[in-house]
Protein backbone atom coordinates (compact mmCIF):
# COMPACT_ATOMS: atom_id res chain seq x y z
CA UNK A 1 0.00 0.00 0.00
CA UNK A 2 1.40 3.50 -1.25
CA UNK A 3 2.23 6.05 1.33
CA UNK A 4 -1.25 7.65 2.59
CA UNK A 5 -2.59 10.97 0.99
CA UNK A 6 -1.41 13.84 3.07
CA UNK A 7 -4.49 16.03 4.57
CA UNK A 8 -3.67 19.17 1.68
CA UNK A 9 -4.14 17.13 -1.57
CA UNK A 10 -6.58 15.41 0.09
CA UNK A 11 -8.81 19.16 0.81
CA UNK A 12 -7.67 20.36 -2.72
CA UNK A 13 -8.99 17.08 -4.80
CA UNK A 14 -11.99 17.35 -2.49
CA UNK A 15 -12.38 21.42 -3.50
CA UNK A 16 -12.44 20.12 -7.02
CA UNK A 17 -15.71 18.27 -7.41
CA UNK A 18 -17.61 20.71 -8.73
CA UNK A 19 -15.32 21.48 -11.59
CA UNK A 20 -14.94 17.95 -12.33
CA UNK A 21 -19.12 17.22 -12.08
CA UNK A 22 -19.08 20.44 -14.85
CA UNK A 23 -16.36 19.74 -16.92
CA UNK A 24 -15.86 15.92 -16.48
CA UNK A 25 -16.47 14.89 -20.31
CA UNK A 26 -14.32 17.16 -22.01
CA UNK A 27 -11.67 16.57 -19.33
CA UNK A 28 -11.58 13.00 -20.23
CA UNK A 29 -12.02 13.39 -24.04
CA UNK A 30 -9.10 16.15 -24.22
CA UNK A 31 -7.07 13.73 -22.06
CA UNK A 32 -7.97 10.73 -24.34
CA UNK A 33 -6.60 12.93 -27.38
CA UNK A 34 -3.06 13.60 -25.63
CA UNK A 35 -2.68 9.96 -24.76
CA UNK A 36 -3.90 8.71 -28.57
CA UNK A 37 -0.25 11.17 -29.47
CA UNK A 38 1.71 8.48 -28.72
CA UNK A 39 0.68 5.36 -30.94
CA UNK A 40 2.41 3.18 -28.67
CA UNK A 41 -0.21 3.84 -26.05
CA UNK A 42 -3.03 4.31 -28.30
CA UNK A 43 -2.53 0.85 -29.76
CA UNK A 44 -3.29 -0.42 -25.97
CA UNK A 45 -6.26 0.78 -26.35
CA UNK A 46 -10.24 -0.99 -27.48
CA UNK A 47 -10.92 1.80 -29.40
CA UNK A 48 -14.52 0.09 -30.32
CA UNK A 49 -15.38 2.04 -26.79
CA UNK A 50 -14.28 5.12 -27.83
CA UNK A 51 -18.11 5.48 -29.80
CA UNK A 52 -20.66 4.33 -28.86
CA UNK A 53 -22.03 8.05 -28.23
CA UNK A 54 -18.74 8.94 -26.09
CA UNK A 55 -19.48 6.47 -23.46
CA UNK A 56 -16.08 5.59 -22.20
CA UNK A 57 -15.60 9.24 -22.34
CA UNK A 58 -18.55 9.58 -19.98
CA UNK A 59 -17.77 6.57 -17.92
CA UNK A 60 -14.02 7.53 -17.05
CA UNK A 61 -15.31 11.22 -16.01
CA UNK A 62 -17.53 9.45 -13.75
CA UNK A 63 -14.74 7.43 -11.94
CA UNK A 64 -12.43 10.33 -11.55
CA UNK A 65 -15.68 12.13 -10.06
CA UNK A 66 -16.03 8.96 -7.80
CA UNK A 67 -12.52 8.98 -6.61
CA UNK A 68 -12.35 12.61 -6.04
CA UNK A 69 -15.21 12.25 -3.95
CA UNK A 70 -14.35 9.11 -2.26
CA UNK A 71 -10.00 10.19 -1.62
CA UNK A 72 -10.72 9.45 1.71
CA UNK A 73 -12.39 6.21 1.89
CA UNK A 74 -9.50 3.82 0.49
CA UNK A 75 -11.74 0.67 0.94
CA UNK A 76 -14.89 2.51 -1.57
CA UNK A 77 -11.82 1.61 -4.44
CA UNK A 78 -11.40 -2.47 -3.65
CA UNK A 79 -14.12 -3.21 -5.87
CA UNK A 80 -12.87 -0.43 -9.02
CA UNK A 81 -9.19 -1.52 -8.37
CA UNK A 82 -9.90 -5.26 -8.86
CA UNK A 83 -11.87 -4.39 -11.83
CA UNK A 84 -9.64 -2.20 -13.57
CA UNK A 85 -6.29 -4.55 -12.70
CA UNK A 86 -8.08 -7.31 -14.41
CA UNK A 87 -9.00 -4.98 -17.74
CA UNK A 88 -5.04 -3.85 -17.66
CA UNK A 89 -4.07 -7.66 -17.20
CA UNK A 90 -6.24 -8.34 -20.60
CA UNK A 91 -4.72 -5.43 -22.18
CA UNK A 92 -1.17 -6.19 -20.91
CA UNK A 93 -0.76 -2.37 -19.57
CA UNK A 94 2.52 -2.57 -17.68
CA UNK A 95 3.84 -0.14 -14.98
CA UNK A 96 5.64 1.91 -17.88
CA UNK A 97 2.45 2.65 -19.19
CA UNK A 98 1.35 4.50 -16.40
CA UNK A 99 3.37 7.92 -16.70
CA UNK A 100 1.96 8.64 -20.07
CA UNK A 101 -1.61 8.55 -18.44
CA UNK A 102 -0.24 10.57 -15.28
CA UNK A 103 0.75 13.45 -17.91
CA UNK A 104 -2.76 13.22 -20.10
CA UNK A 105 -4.76 13.66 -16.92
CA UNK A 106 -2.88 16.90 -15.63
CA UNK A 107 -2.43 18.34 -18.94
CA UNK A 108 -6.22 18.09 -19.69
CA UNK A 109 -6.91 19.63 -16.65
CA UNK A 110 -4.81 22.69 -17.18
CA UNK A 111 -5.87 22.83 -20.72
CA UNK A 112 -9.92 22.62 -19.60
CA UNK A 113 -9.74 24.38 -16.09
CA UNK A 114 -7.25 27.14 -17.51
CA UNK A 115 -6.59 29.36 -14.68
CA UNK A 116 -8.34 27.48 -12.07
CA UNK A 117 -5.83 24.83 -12.11
CA UNK A 118 -3.06 26.23 -9.70
CA UNK A 119 0.20 24.56 -9.62
CA UNK A 120 -0.77 23.71 -5.78
CA UNK A 121 -3.48 22.01 -7.37
CA UNK A 122 -1.91 19.95 -10.40
CA UNK A 123 0.75 18.78 -7.68
CA UNK A 124 -2.45 17.56 -5.33
CA UNK A 125 -3.87 15.37 -8.51
CA UNK A 126 -0.69 14.28 -9.52
CA UNK A 127 -0.31 12.81 -5.67
CA UNK A 128 -3.96 11.79 -6.03
CA UNK A 129 -2.94 9.81 -9.43
CA UNK A 130 0.04 8.21 -8.12
CA UNK A 131 -1.50 6.85 -5.15
CA UNK A 132 -4.26 5.41 -7.11
CA UNK A 133 -2.00 4.25 -9.64
CA UNK A 134 0.37 2.50 -6.76
CA UNK A 135 -2.14 0.31 -5.86
CA UNK A 136 -3.24 -0.47 -9.30
CA UNK A 137 0.33 -2.04 -10.26
CA UNK A 138 0.80 -3.67 -6.73
CA UNK A 139 -2.33 -5.98 -7.12
CA UNK A 140 -1.43 -6.05 -11.08
CA UNK A 141 2.00 -7.60 -9.89
CA UNK A 142 0.43 -9.99 -7.83
CA UNK A 143 -2.25 -11.32 -10.44
CA UNK A 144 0.78 -11.65 -12.79
CA UNK A 145 2.96 -13.69 -10.47
CA UNK A 146 -0.52 -15.85 -9.58
CA UNK A 147 -1.03 -16.50 -13.20
CA UNK A 148 2.63 -16.94 -14.34
CA UNK A 149 2.69 -19.60 -10.96
CA UNK A 150 -0.22 -22.21 -11.89
CA UNK A 151 -0.05 -24.62 -14.44
CA UNK A 152 -0.29 -23.17 -18.14
CA UNK A 153 0.33 -19.69 -16.95
CA UNK A 154 1.64 -17.09 -18.94
CA UNK A 155 2.10 -13.28 -19.03
CA UNK A 156 1.25 -11.25 -22.12
CA UNK A 157 0.60 -12.05 -25.85
CA UNK A 158 0.59 -15.77 -26.62
CA UNK A 159 -0.43 -17.19 -29.99
CA UNK A 160 -3.32 -19.63 -30.30
CA UNK A 161 -4.97 -20.94 -33.64
CA UNK A 162 -8.48 -21.71 -34.15
CA UNK A 163 -8.89 -25.58 -33.66
CA UNK A 164 -12.64 -25.58 -34.23
CA UNK A 165 -14.93 -23.14 -35.51
CA UNK A 166 -18.97 -23.94 -34.74
CA UNK A 167 -22.07 -21.82 -35.68
CA UNK A 168 -24.21 -21.90 -32.67
CA UNK A 169 -27.15 -19.51 -34.33
CA UNK A 170 -27.68 -16.96 -36.85
CA UNK A 171 -25.56 -14.70 -35.06
CA UNK A 172 -23.11 -16.35 -32.56
CA UNK A 173 -20.22 -18.68 -33.55
CA UNK A 174 -17.72 -20.86 -31.35
CA UNK A 175 -13.88 -20.21 -31.78
CA UNK A 176 -12.11 -23.36 -30.28
CA UNK A 177 -8.62 -21.93 -29.35
CA UNK A 178 -5.29 -24.06 -28.67
CA UNK A 179 -1.79 -22.89 -28.25
CA UNK A 180 0.53 -22.82 -30.76
CA UNK A 181 3.08 -23.86 -28.62
CA UNK A 182 1.60 -26.79 -27.96
CA UNK A 183 1.68 -26.62 -24.17
CA UNK A 184 -0.93 -26.46 -21.38
CA UNK A 185 -3.30 -23.61 -20.62
CA UNK A 186 -4.34 -22.16 -17.56
CA UNK A 187 -7.36 -23.04 -15.96
CA UNK A 188 -9.88 -19.90 -16.02
CA UNK A 189 -12.44 -19.40 -13.26
CA UNK A 190 -15.19 -19.97 -14.66
CA UNK A 191 -17.16 -17.19 -15.96
CA UNK A 192 -13.53 -15.07 -16.48
CA UNK A 193 -13.07 -13.90 -20.53
CA UNK A 194 -9.74 -13.82 -22.65
CA UNK A 195 -8.31 -10.26 -24.53
CA UNK A 196 -7.76 -11.34 -27.98
CA UNK A 197 -5.37 -9.48 -30.86
CA UNK A 198 -5.87 -9.59 -34.09
CA UNK A 199 -5.25 -7.84 -37.30
CA UNK A 200 -7.88 -7.10 -40.06
CA UNK A 201 -6.01 -4.96 -42.62
CA UNK A 202 -1.84 -5.24 -42.63
CA UNK A 203 -2.16 -1.54 -40.73
CA UNK A 204 -5.15 -2.08 -38.09
CA UNK A 205 -5.21 -4.35 -35.17
CA UNK A 206 -8.18 -4.83 -33.22
CA UNK A 207 -8.27 -5.67 -29.31
CA UNK A 208 -11.93 -7.48 -27.85
CA UNK A 209 -12.45 -9.07 -24.69
CA UNK A 210 -14.73 -12.55 -24.86
CA UNK A 211 -15.61 -14.37 -22.51
CA UNK A 212 -14.60 -17.81 -21.92
CA UNK A 213 -17.61 -20.60 -22.90
CA UNK A 214 -16.24 -23.55 -22.25
CA UNK A 215 -15.28 -25.74 -18.85
CA UNK A 216 -11.83 -24.65 -17.38
CA UNK A 217 -9.18 -27.26 -18.64
CA UNK A 218 -5.52 -27.30 -19.09
CA UNK A 219 -5.68 -27.45 -23.15
CA UNK A 220 -7.93 -25.01 -25.03
CA UNK A 221 -10.51 -22.06 -24.62
CA UNK A 222 -14.11 -21.58 -26.59
CA UNK A 223 -14.95 -18.07 -27.23
CA UNK A 224 -18.61 -17.54 -28.68
CA UNK A 225 -18.93 -14.36 -30.18
CA UNK A 226 -21.91 -12.52 -31.48
CA UNK A 227 -21.31 -11.05 -35.17
CA UNK A 228 -22.32 -7.37 -34.55
CA UNK A 229 -23.34 -5.30 -37.54
CA UNK A 230 -21.27 -1.63 -36.68
CA UNK A 231 -18.17 -0.68 -35.23
CA UNK A 232 -14.89 -1.33 -36.46
CA UNK A 233 -15.98 -4.66 -37.79
CA UNK A 234 -13.57 -7.15 -35.63
CA UNK A 235 -16.71 -9.56 -35.27
CA UNK A 236 -17.50 -9.86 -38.75
CA UNK A 237 -13.48 -10.69 -39.19
CA UNK A 238 -13.39 -13.39 -36.89
CA UNK A 239 -16.66 -15.05 -38.50
CA UNK A 240 -16.13 -14.27 -41.98
CA UNK A 241 -12.42 -14.58 -42.56
CA UNK A 242 -10.90 -16.81 -39.90
CA UNK A 243 -10.75 -20.21 -39.60
CA UNK A 244 -9.79 -23.22 -38.53
CA UNK A 245 -5.94 -22.71 -38.32
CA UNK A 246 -6.03 -18.85 -38.21
CA UNK A 247 -3.73 -17.78 -35.54
CA UNK A 248 -4.74 -14.93 -33.25
CA UNK A 249 -2.98 -13.56 -29.94
CA UNK A 250 -4.49 -14.08 -26.41
CA UNK A 251 -3.47 -12.56 -22.96
CA UNK A 252 -4.26 -15.11 -19.75
CA UNK A 253 -7.87 -15.62 -18.89
CA UNK A 254 -8.71 -12.37 -16.78
CA UNK A 255 -11.72 -10.55 -15.03
CA UNK A 256 -13.16 -10.51 -11.27
CA UNK A 257 -16.63 -11.72 -12.62
CA UNK A 258 -16.82 -15.92 -11.64
CA UNK A 259 -18.20 -18.45 -9.68
CA UNK A 260 -15.90 -18.94 -6.50
CA UNK A 261 -14.87 -22.18 -5.47
CA UNK A 262 -16.50 -24.63 -3.25
CA UNK A 263 -20.10 -22.13 -3.80
CA UNK A 264 -22.46 -23.00 -0.76
CA UNK A 265 -25.60 -21.20 -2.19
CA UNK A 266 -28.11 -21.69 -4.93
CA UNK A 267 -26.92 -19.65 -8.05
CA UNK A 268 -29.33 -17.91 -10.65
CA UNK A 269 -27.57 -17.56 -13.89
CA UNK A 270 -29.38 -14.42 -15.80
CA UNK A 271 -28.04 -13.97 -19.22
CA UNK A 272 -29.58 -11.99 -22.25
CA UNK A 273 -27.95 -12.25 -25.64
CA UNK A 274 -24.51 -13.87 -26.10
CA UNK A 275 -24.35 -12.56 -22.29
CA UNK A 276 -25.17 -16.63 -22.07
CA UNK A 277 -20.94 -17.48 -23.22
CA UNK A 278 -19.65 -16.77 -19.22
CA UNK A 279 -23.11 -18.40 -17.71
CA UNK A 280 -22.16 -21.93 -20.03
CA UNK A 281 -18.72 -21.67 -18.78
CA UNK A 282 -20.17 -21.59 -15.07
CA UNK A 283 -22.94 -24.30 -15.72
CA UNK A 284 -20.50 -26.66 -17.28
CA UNK A 285 -18.40 -26.16 -14.34
CA UNK A 286 -21.22 -26.95 -11.79
CA UNK A 287 -22.05 -29.90 -13.83
CA UNK A 288 -19.36 -31.60 -13.69
CA UNK A 289 -18.45 -30.56 -10.35
CA UNK A 290 -20.77 -29.52 -8.01
CA UNK A 291 -23.54 -32.15 -8.45
CA UNK A 292 -25.89 -31.19 -5.38
CA UNK A 293 -26.00 -27.32 -6.45
CA UNK A 294 -29.01 -25.95 -6.93
CA UNK A 295 -28.80 -24.24 -10.07
CA UNK A 296 -31.15 -21.87 -12.46
CA UNK A 297 -30.21 -20.85 -15.87
CA UNK A 298 -33.05 -18.08 -17.17
CA UNK A 299 -31.34 -16.63 -20.56
CA UNK A 300 -33.04 -13.70 -22.64
CA UNK A 301 -33.26 -14.18 -26.39
CA UNK A 302 -34.82 -12.75 -29.52
CA UNK A 303 -36.21 -15.70 -30.75
CA UNK A 304 -34.81 -19.27 -31.83
CA UNK A 305 -32.83 -17.99 -34.61
CA UNK A 306 -30.32 -15.94 -32.75
CA UNK A 307 -30.97 -18.01 -29.62
CA UNK A 308 -27.36 -19.97 -28.99
CA UNK A 309 -26.19 -23.24 -27.40
CA UNK A 310 -29.95 -23.93 -26.47
CA UNK A 311 -29.40 -27.40 -26.87
CA UNK A 312 -26.21 -27.81 -25.07
CA UNK A 313 -27.57 -25.91 -21.84
CA UNK A 314 -30.54 -27.92 -21.49
CA UNK A 315 -28.36 -30.98 -21.61
CA UNK A 316 -25.96 -29.90 -19.35
CA UNK A 317 -29.27 -28.89 -16.91
CA UNK A 318 -30.66 -32.71 -17.47
CA UNK A 319 -27.30 -34.30 -17.03
CA UNK A 320 -26.77 -32.16 -13.44
CA UNK A 321 -30.65 -33.22 -12.17
CA UNK A 322 -30.80 -29.52 -9.73
CA UNK A 323 -30.54 -27.57 -12.55
CA UNK A 324 -33.47 -25.90 -14.45
CA UNK A 325 -33.40 -23.97 -17.72
CA UNK A 326 -36.08 -21.23 -18.57
CA UNK A 327 -35.82 -19.51 -21.85
CA UNK A 328 -37.56 -15.63 -22.79
CA UNK A 329 -38.13 -14.41 -26.16
CA UNK A 330 -38.63 -11.18 -26.95
CA UNK A 331 -39.52 -11.37 -30.31
CA UNK A 332 -40.51 -15.13 -31.21
CA UNK A 333 -40.62 -15.65 -35.15
CA UNK A 334 -43.54 -17.48 -36.48
CA UNK A 335 -42.28 -20.63 -35.87
CA UNK A 336 -41.69 -20.38 -32.30
CA UNK A 337 -43.69 -21.35 -29.41
CA UNK A 338 -44.42 -21.44 -26.47
CA UNK A 339 -43.82 -24.87 -24.45
CA UNK A 340 -41.88 -25.67 -27.97
CA UNK A 341 -38.88 -23.52 -28.82
CA UNK A 342 -39.14 -21.30 -25.77
CA UNK A 343 -40.80 -21.18 -22.10
CA UNK A 344 -41.78 -17.14 -22.01
CA UNK A 345 -42.55 -14.43 -24.67
CA UNK A 346 -41.44 -11.33 -23.42
CA UNK A 347 -38.39 -10.10 -21.05
CA UNK A 348 -37.01 -11.81 -17.85
CA UNK A 349 -38.59 -9.30 -15.05
CA UNK A 350 -37.21 -9.36 -11.12
CA UNK A 351 -40.97 -10.29 -10.33
CA UNK A 352 -40.71 -13.65 -12.29
CA UNK A 353 -37.39 -14.08 -10.51
CA UNK A 354 -38.87 -13.63 -7.35
CA UNK A 355 -42.11 -16.08 -8.08
CA UNK A 356 -39.62 -18.59 -9.48
CA UNK A 357 -35.96 -18.70 -7.98
CA UNK A 358 -34.64 -19.28 -4.72
CA UNK A 359 -35.04 -15.33 -4.43
CA UNK A 360 -34.17 -14.46 -1.23
CA UNK A 361 -31.19 -17.07 -1.02
CA UNK A 362 -28.98 -16.99 -4.26
CA UNK A 363 -26.55 -15.58 -5.63
CA UNK A 364 -26.87 -14.06 -9.03
CA UNK A 365 -24.77 -14.10 -11.60
CA UNK A 366 -25.76 -11.50 -14.66
CA UNK A 367 -24.39 -10.83 -18.20
CA UNK A 368 -26.31 -9.06 -21.02
CA UNK A 369 -26.29 -6.16 -23.31
CA UNK A 370 -26.78 -2.33 -20.96
CA UNK A 371 -30.69 -2.06 -20.58
CA UNK A 372 -30.77 -5.85 -19.63
CA UNK A 373 -28.24 -5.30 -17.12
CA UNK A 374 -29.74 -1.97 -15.98
CA UNK A 375 -33.00 -3.10 -15.73
CA UNK A 376 -31.70 -6.77 -13.28
CA UNK A 377 -29.42 -5.18 -11.56
CA UNK A 378 -30.71 -2.22 -10.02
CA UNK A 379 -34.08 -4.67 -9.78
CA UNK A 380 -32.46 -6.65 -7.42
CA UNK A 381 -30.81 -4.08 -5.71
CA UNK A 382 -34.43 -2.33 -5.01
CA UNK A 383 -35.91 -5.37 -4.01
CA UNK A 384 -33.21 -5.47 -1.11
CA UNK A 385 -30.94 -8.40 -2.41
CA UNK A 386 -27.53 -7.58 -1.06
CA UNK A 387 -25.13 -6.45 -3.53
CA UNK A 388 -22.61 -8.98 -2.20
CA UNK A 389 -25.31 -11.49 -3.50
CA UNK A 390 -25.33 -9.68 -7.71
CA UNK A 391 -22.30 -10.40 -9.55
CA UNK A 392 -22.43 -8.94 -12.73
CA UNK A 393 -20.11 -9.07 -16.15
CA UNK A 394 -19.98 -6.13 -18.70
CA UNK A 395 -18.04 -5.81 -21.75
CA UNK A 396 -17.32 -1.75 -22.21
CA UNK A 397 -17.69 1.43 -20.40
CA UNK A 398 -19.63 0.64 -16.93
CA UNK A 399 -21.72 3.35 -15.25
CA UNK A 400 -23.52 3.78 -11.87
CA UNK A 401 -26.68 3.17 -14.21
CA UNK A 402 -25.85 -0.43 -13.75
CA UNK A 403 -26.66 0.23 -9.79
CA UNK A 404 -28.91 3.01 -9.62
Amino acid sequence: MPNPLSPRTIELVKLSVPALAAHGAEITRRMYSILFHDDHIRELFNHANQGEGGSQVKALAGAILAYAQNIENVEALVPVVERIAHKHIGYHILPEHYPFVANALLSALADVLGEATTPELLDAWGEAYWFLADILKERELEIRNQLEAQTGGWNGWRQFRIEAKVKESIVVTSFTLRPVDGGPVLRQKPGQYLTVRFAITPGETVKRNYSISSVPNNETYRISVKRETNGQGASKHLHDLMEVGSVLEVTPPAGDFYLPDEPSKPVVLLSGGVGLTPMVSILETISAEYPDLETHFVHGALNSQTHAMDRHVRRLATDHGRATVKTFYSEPTADDAVGFSHDHDGFITVQWLKENTPFDTADFYICGPKEFLAALVSGLLKEGIASSRVHYEFFGPTTELLAA
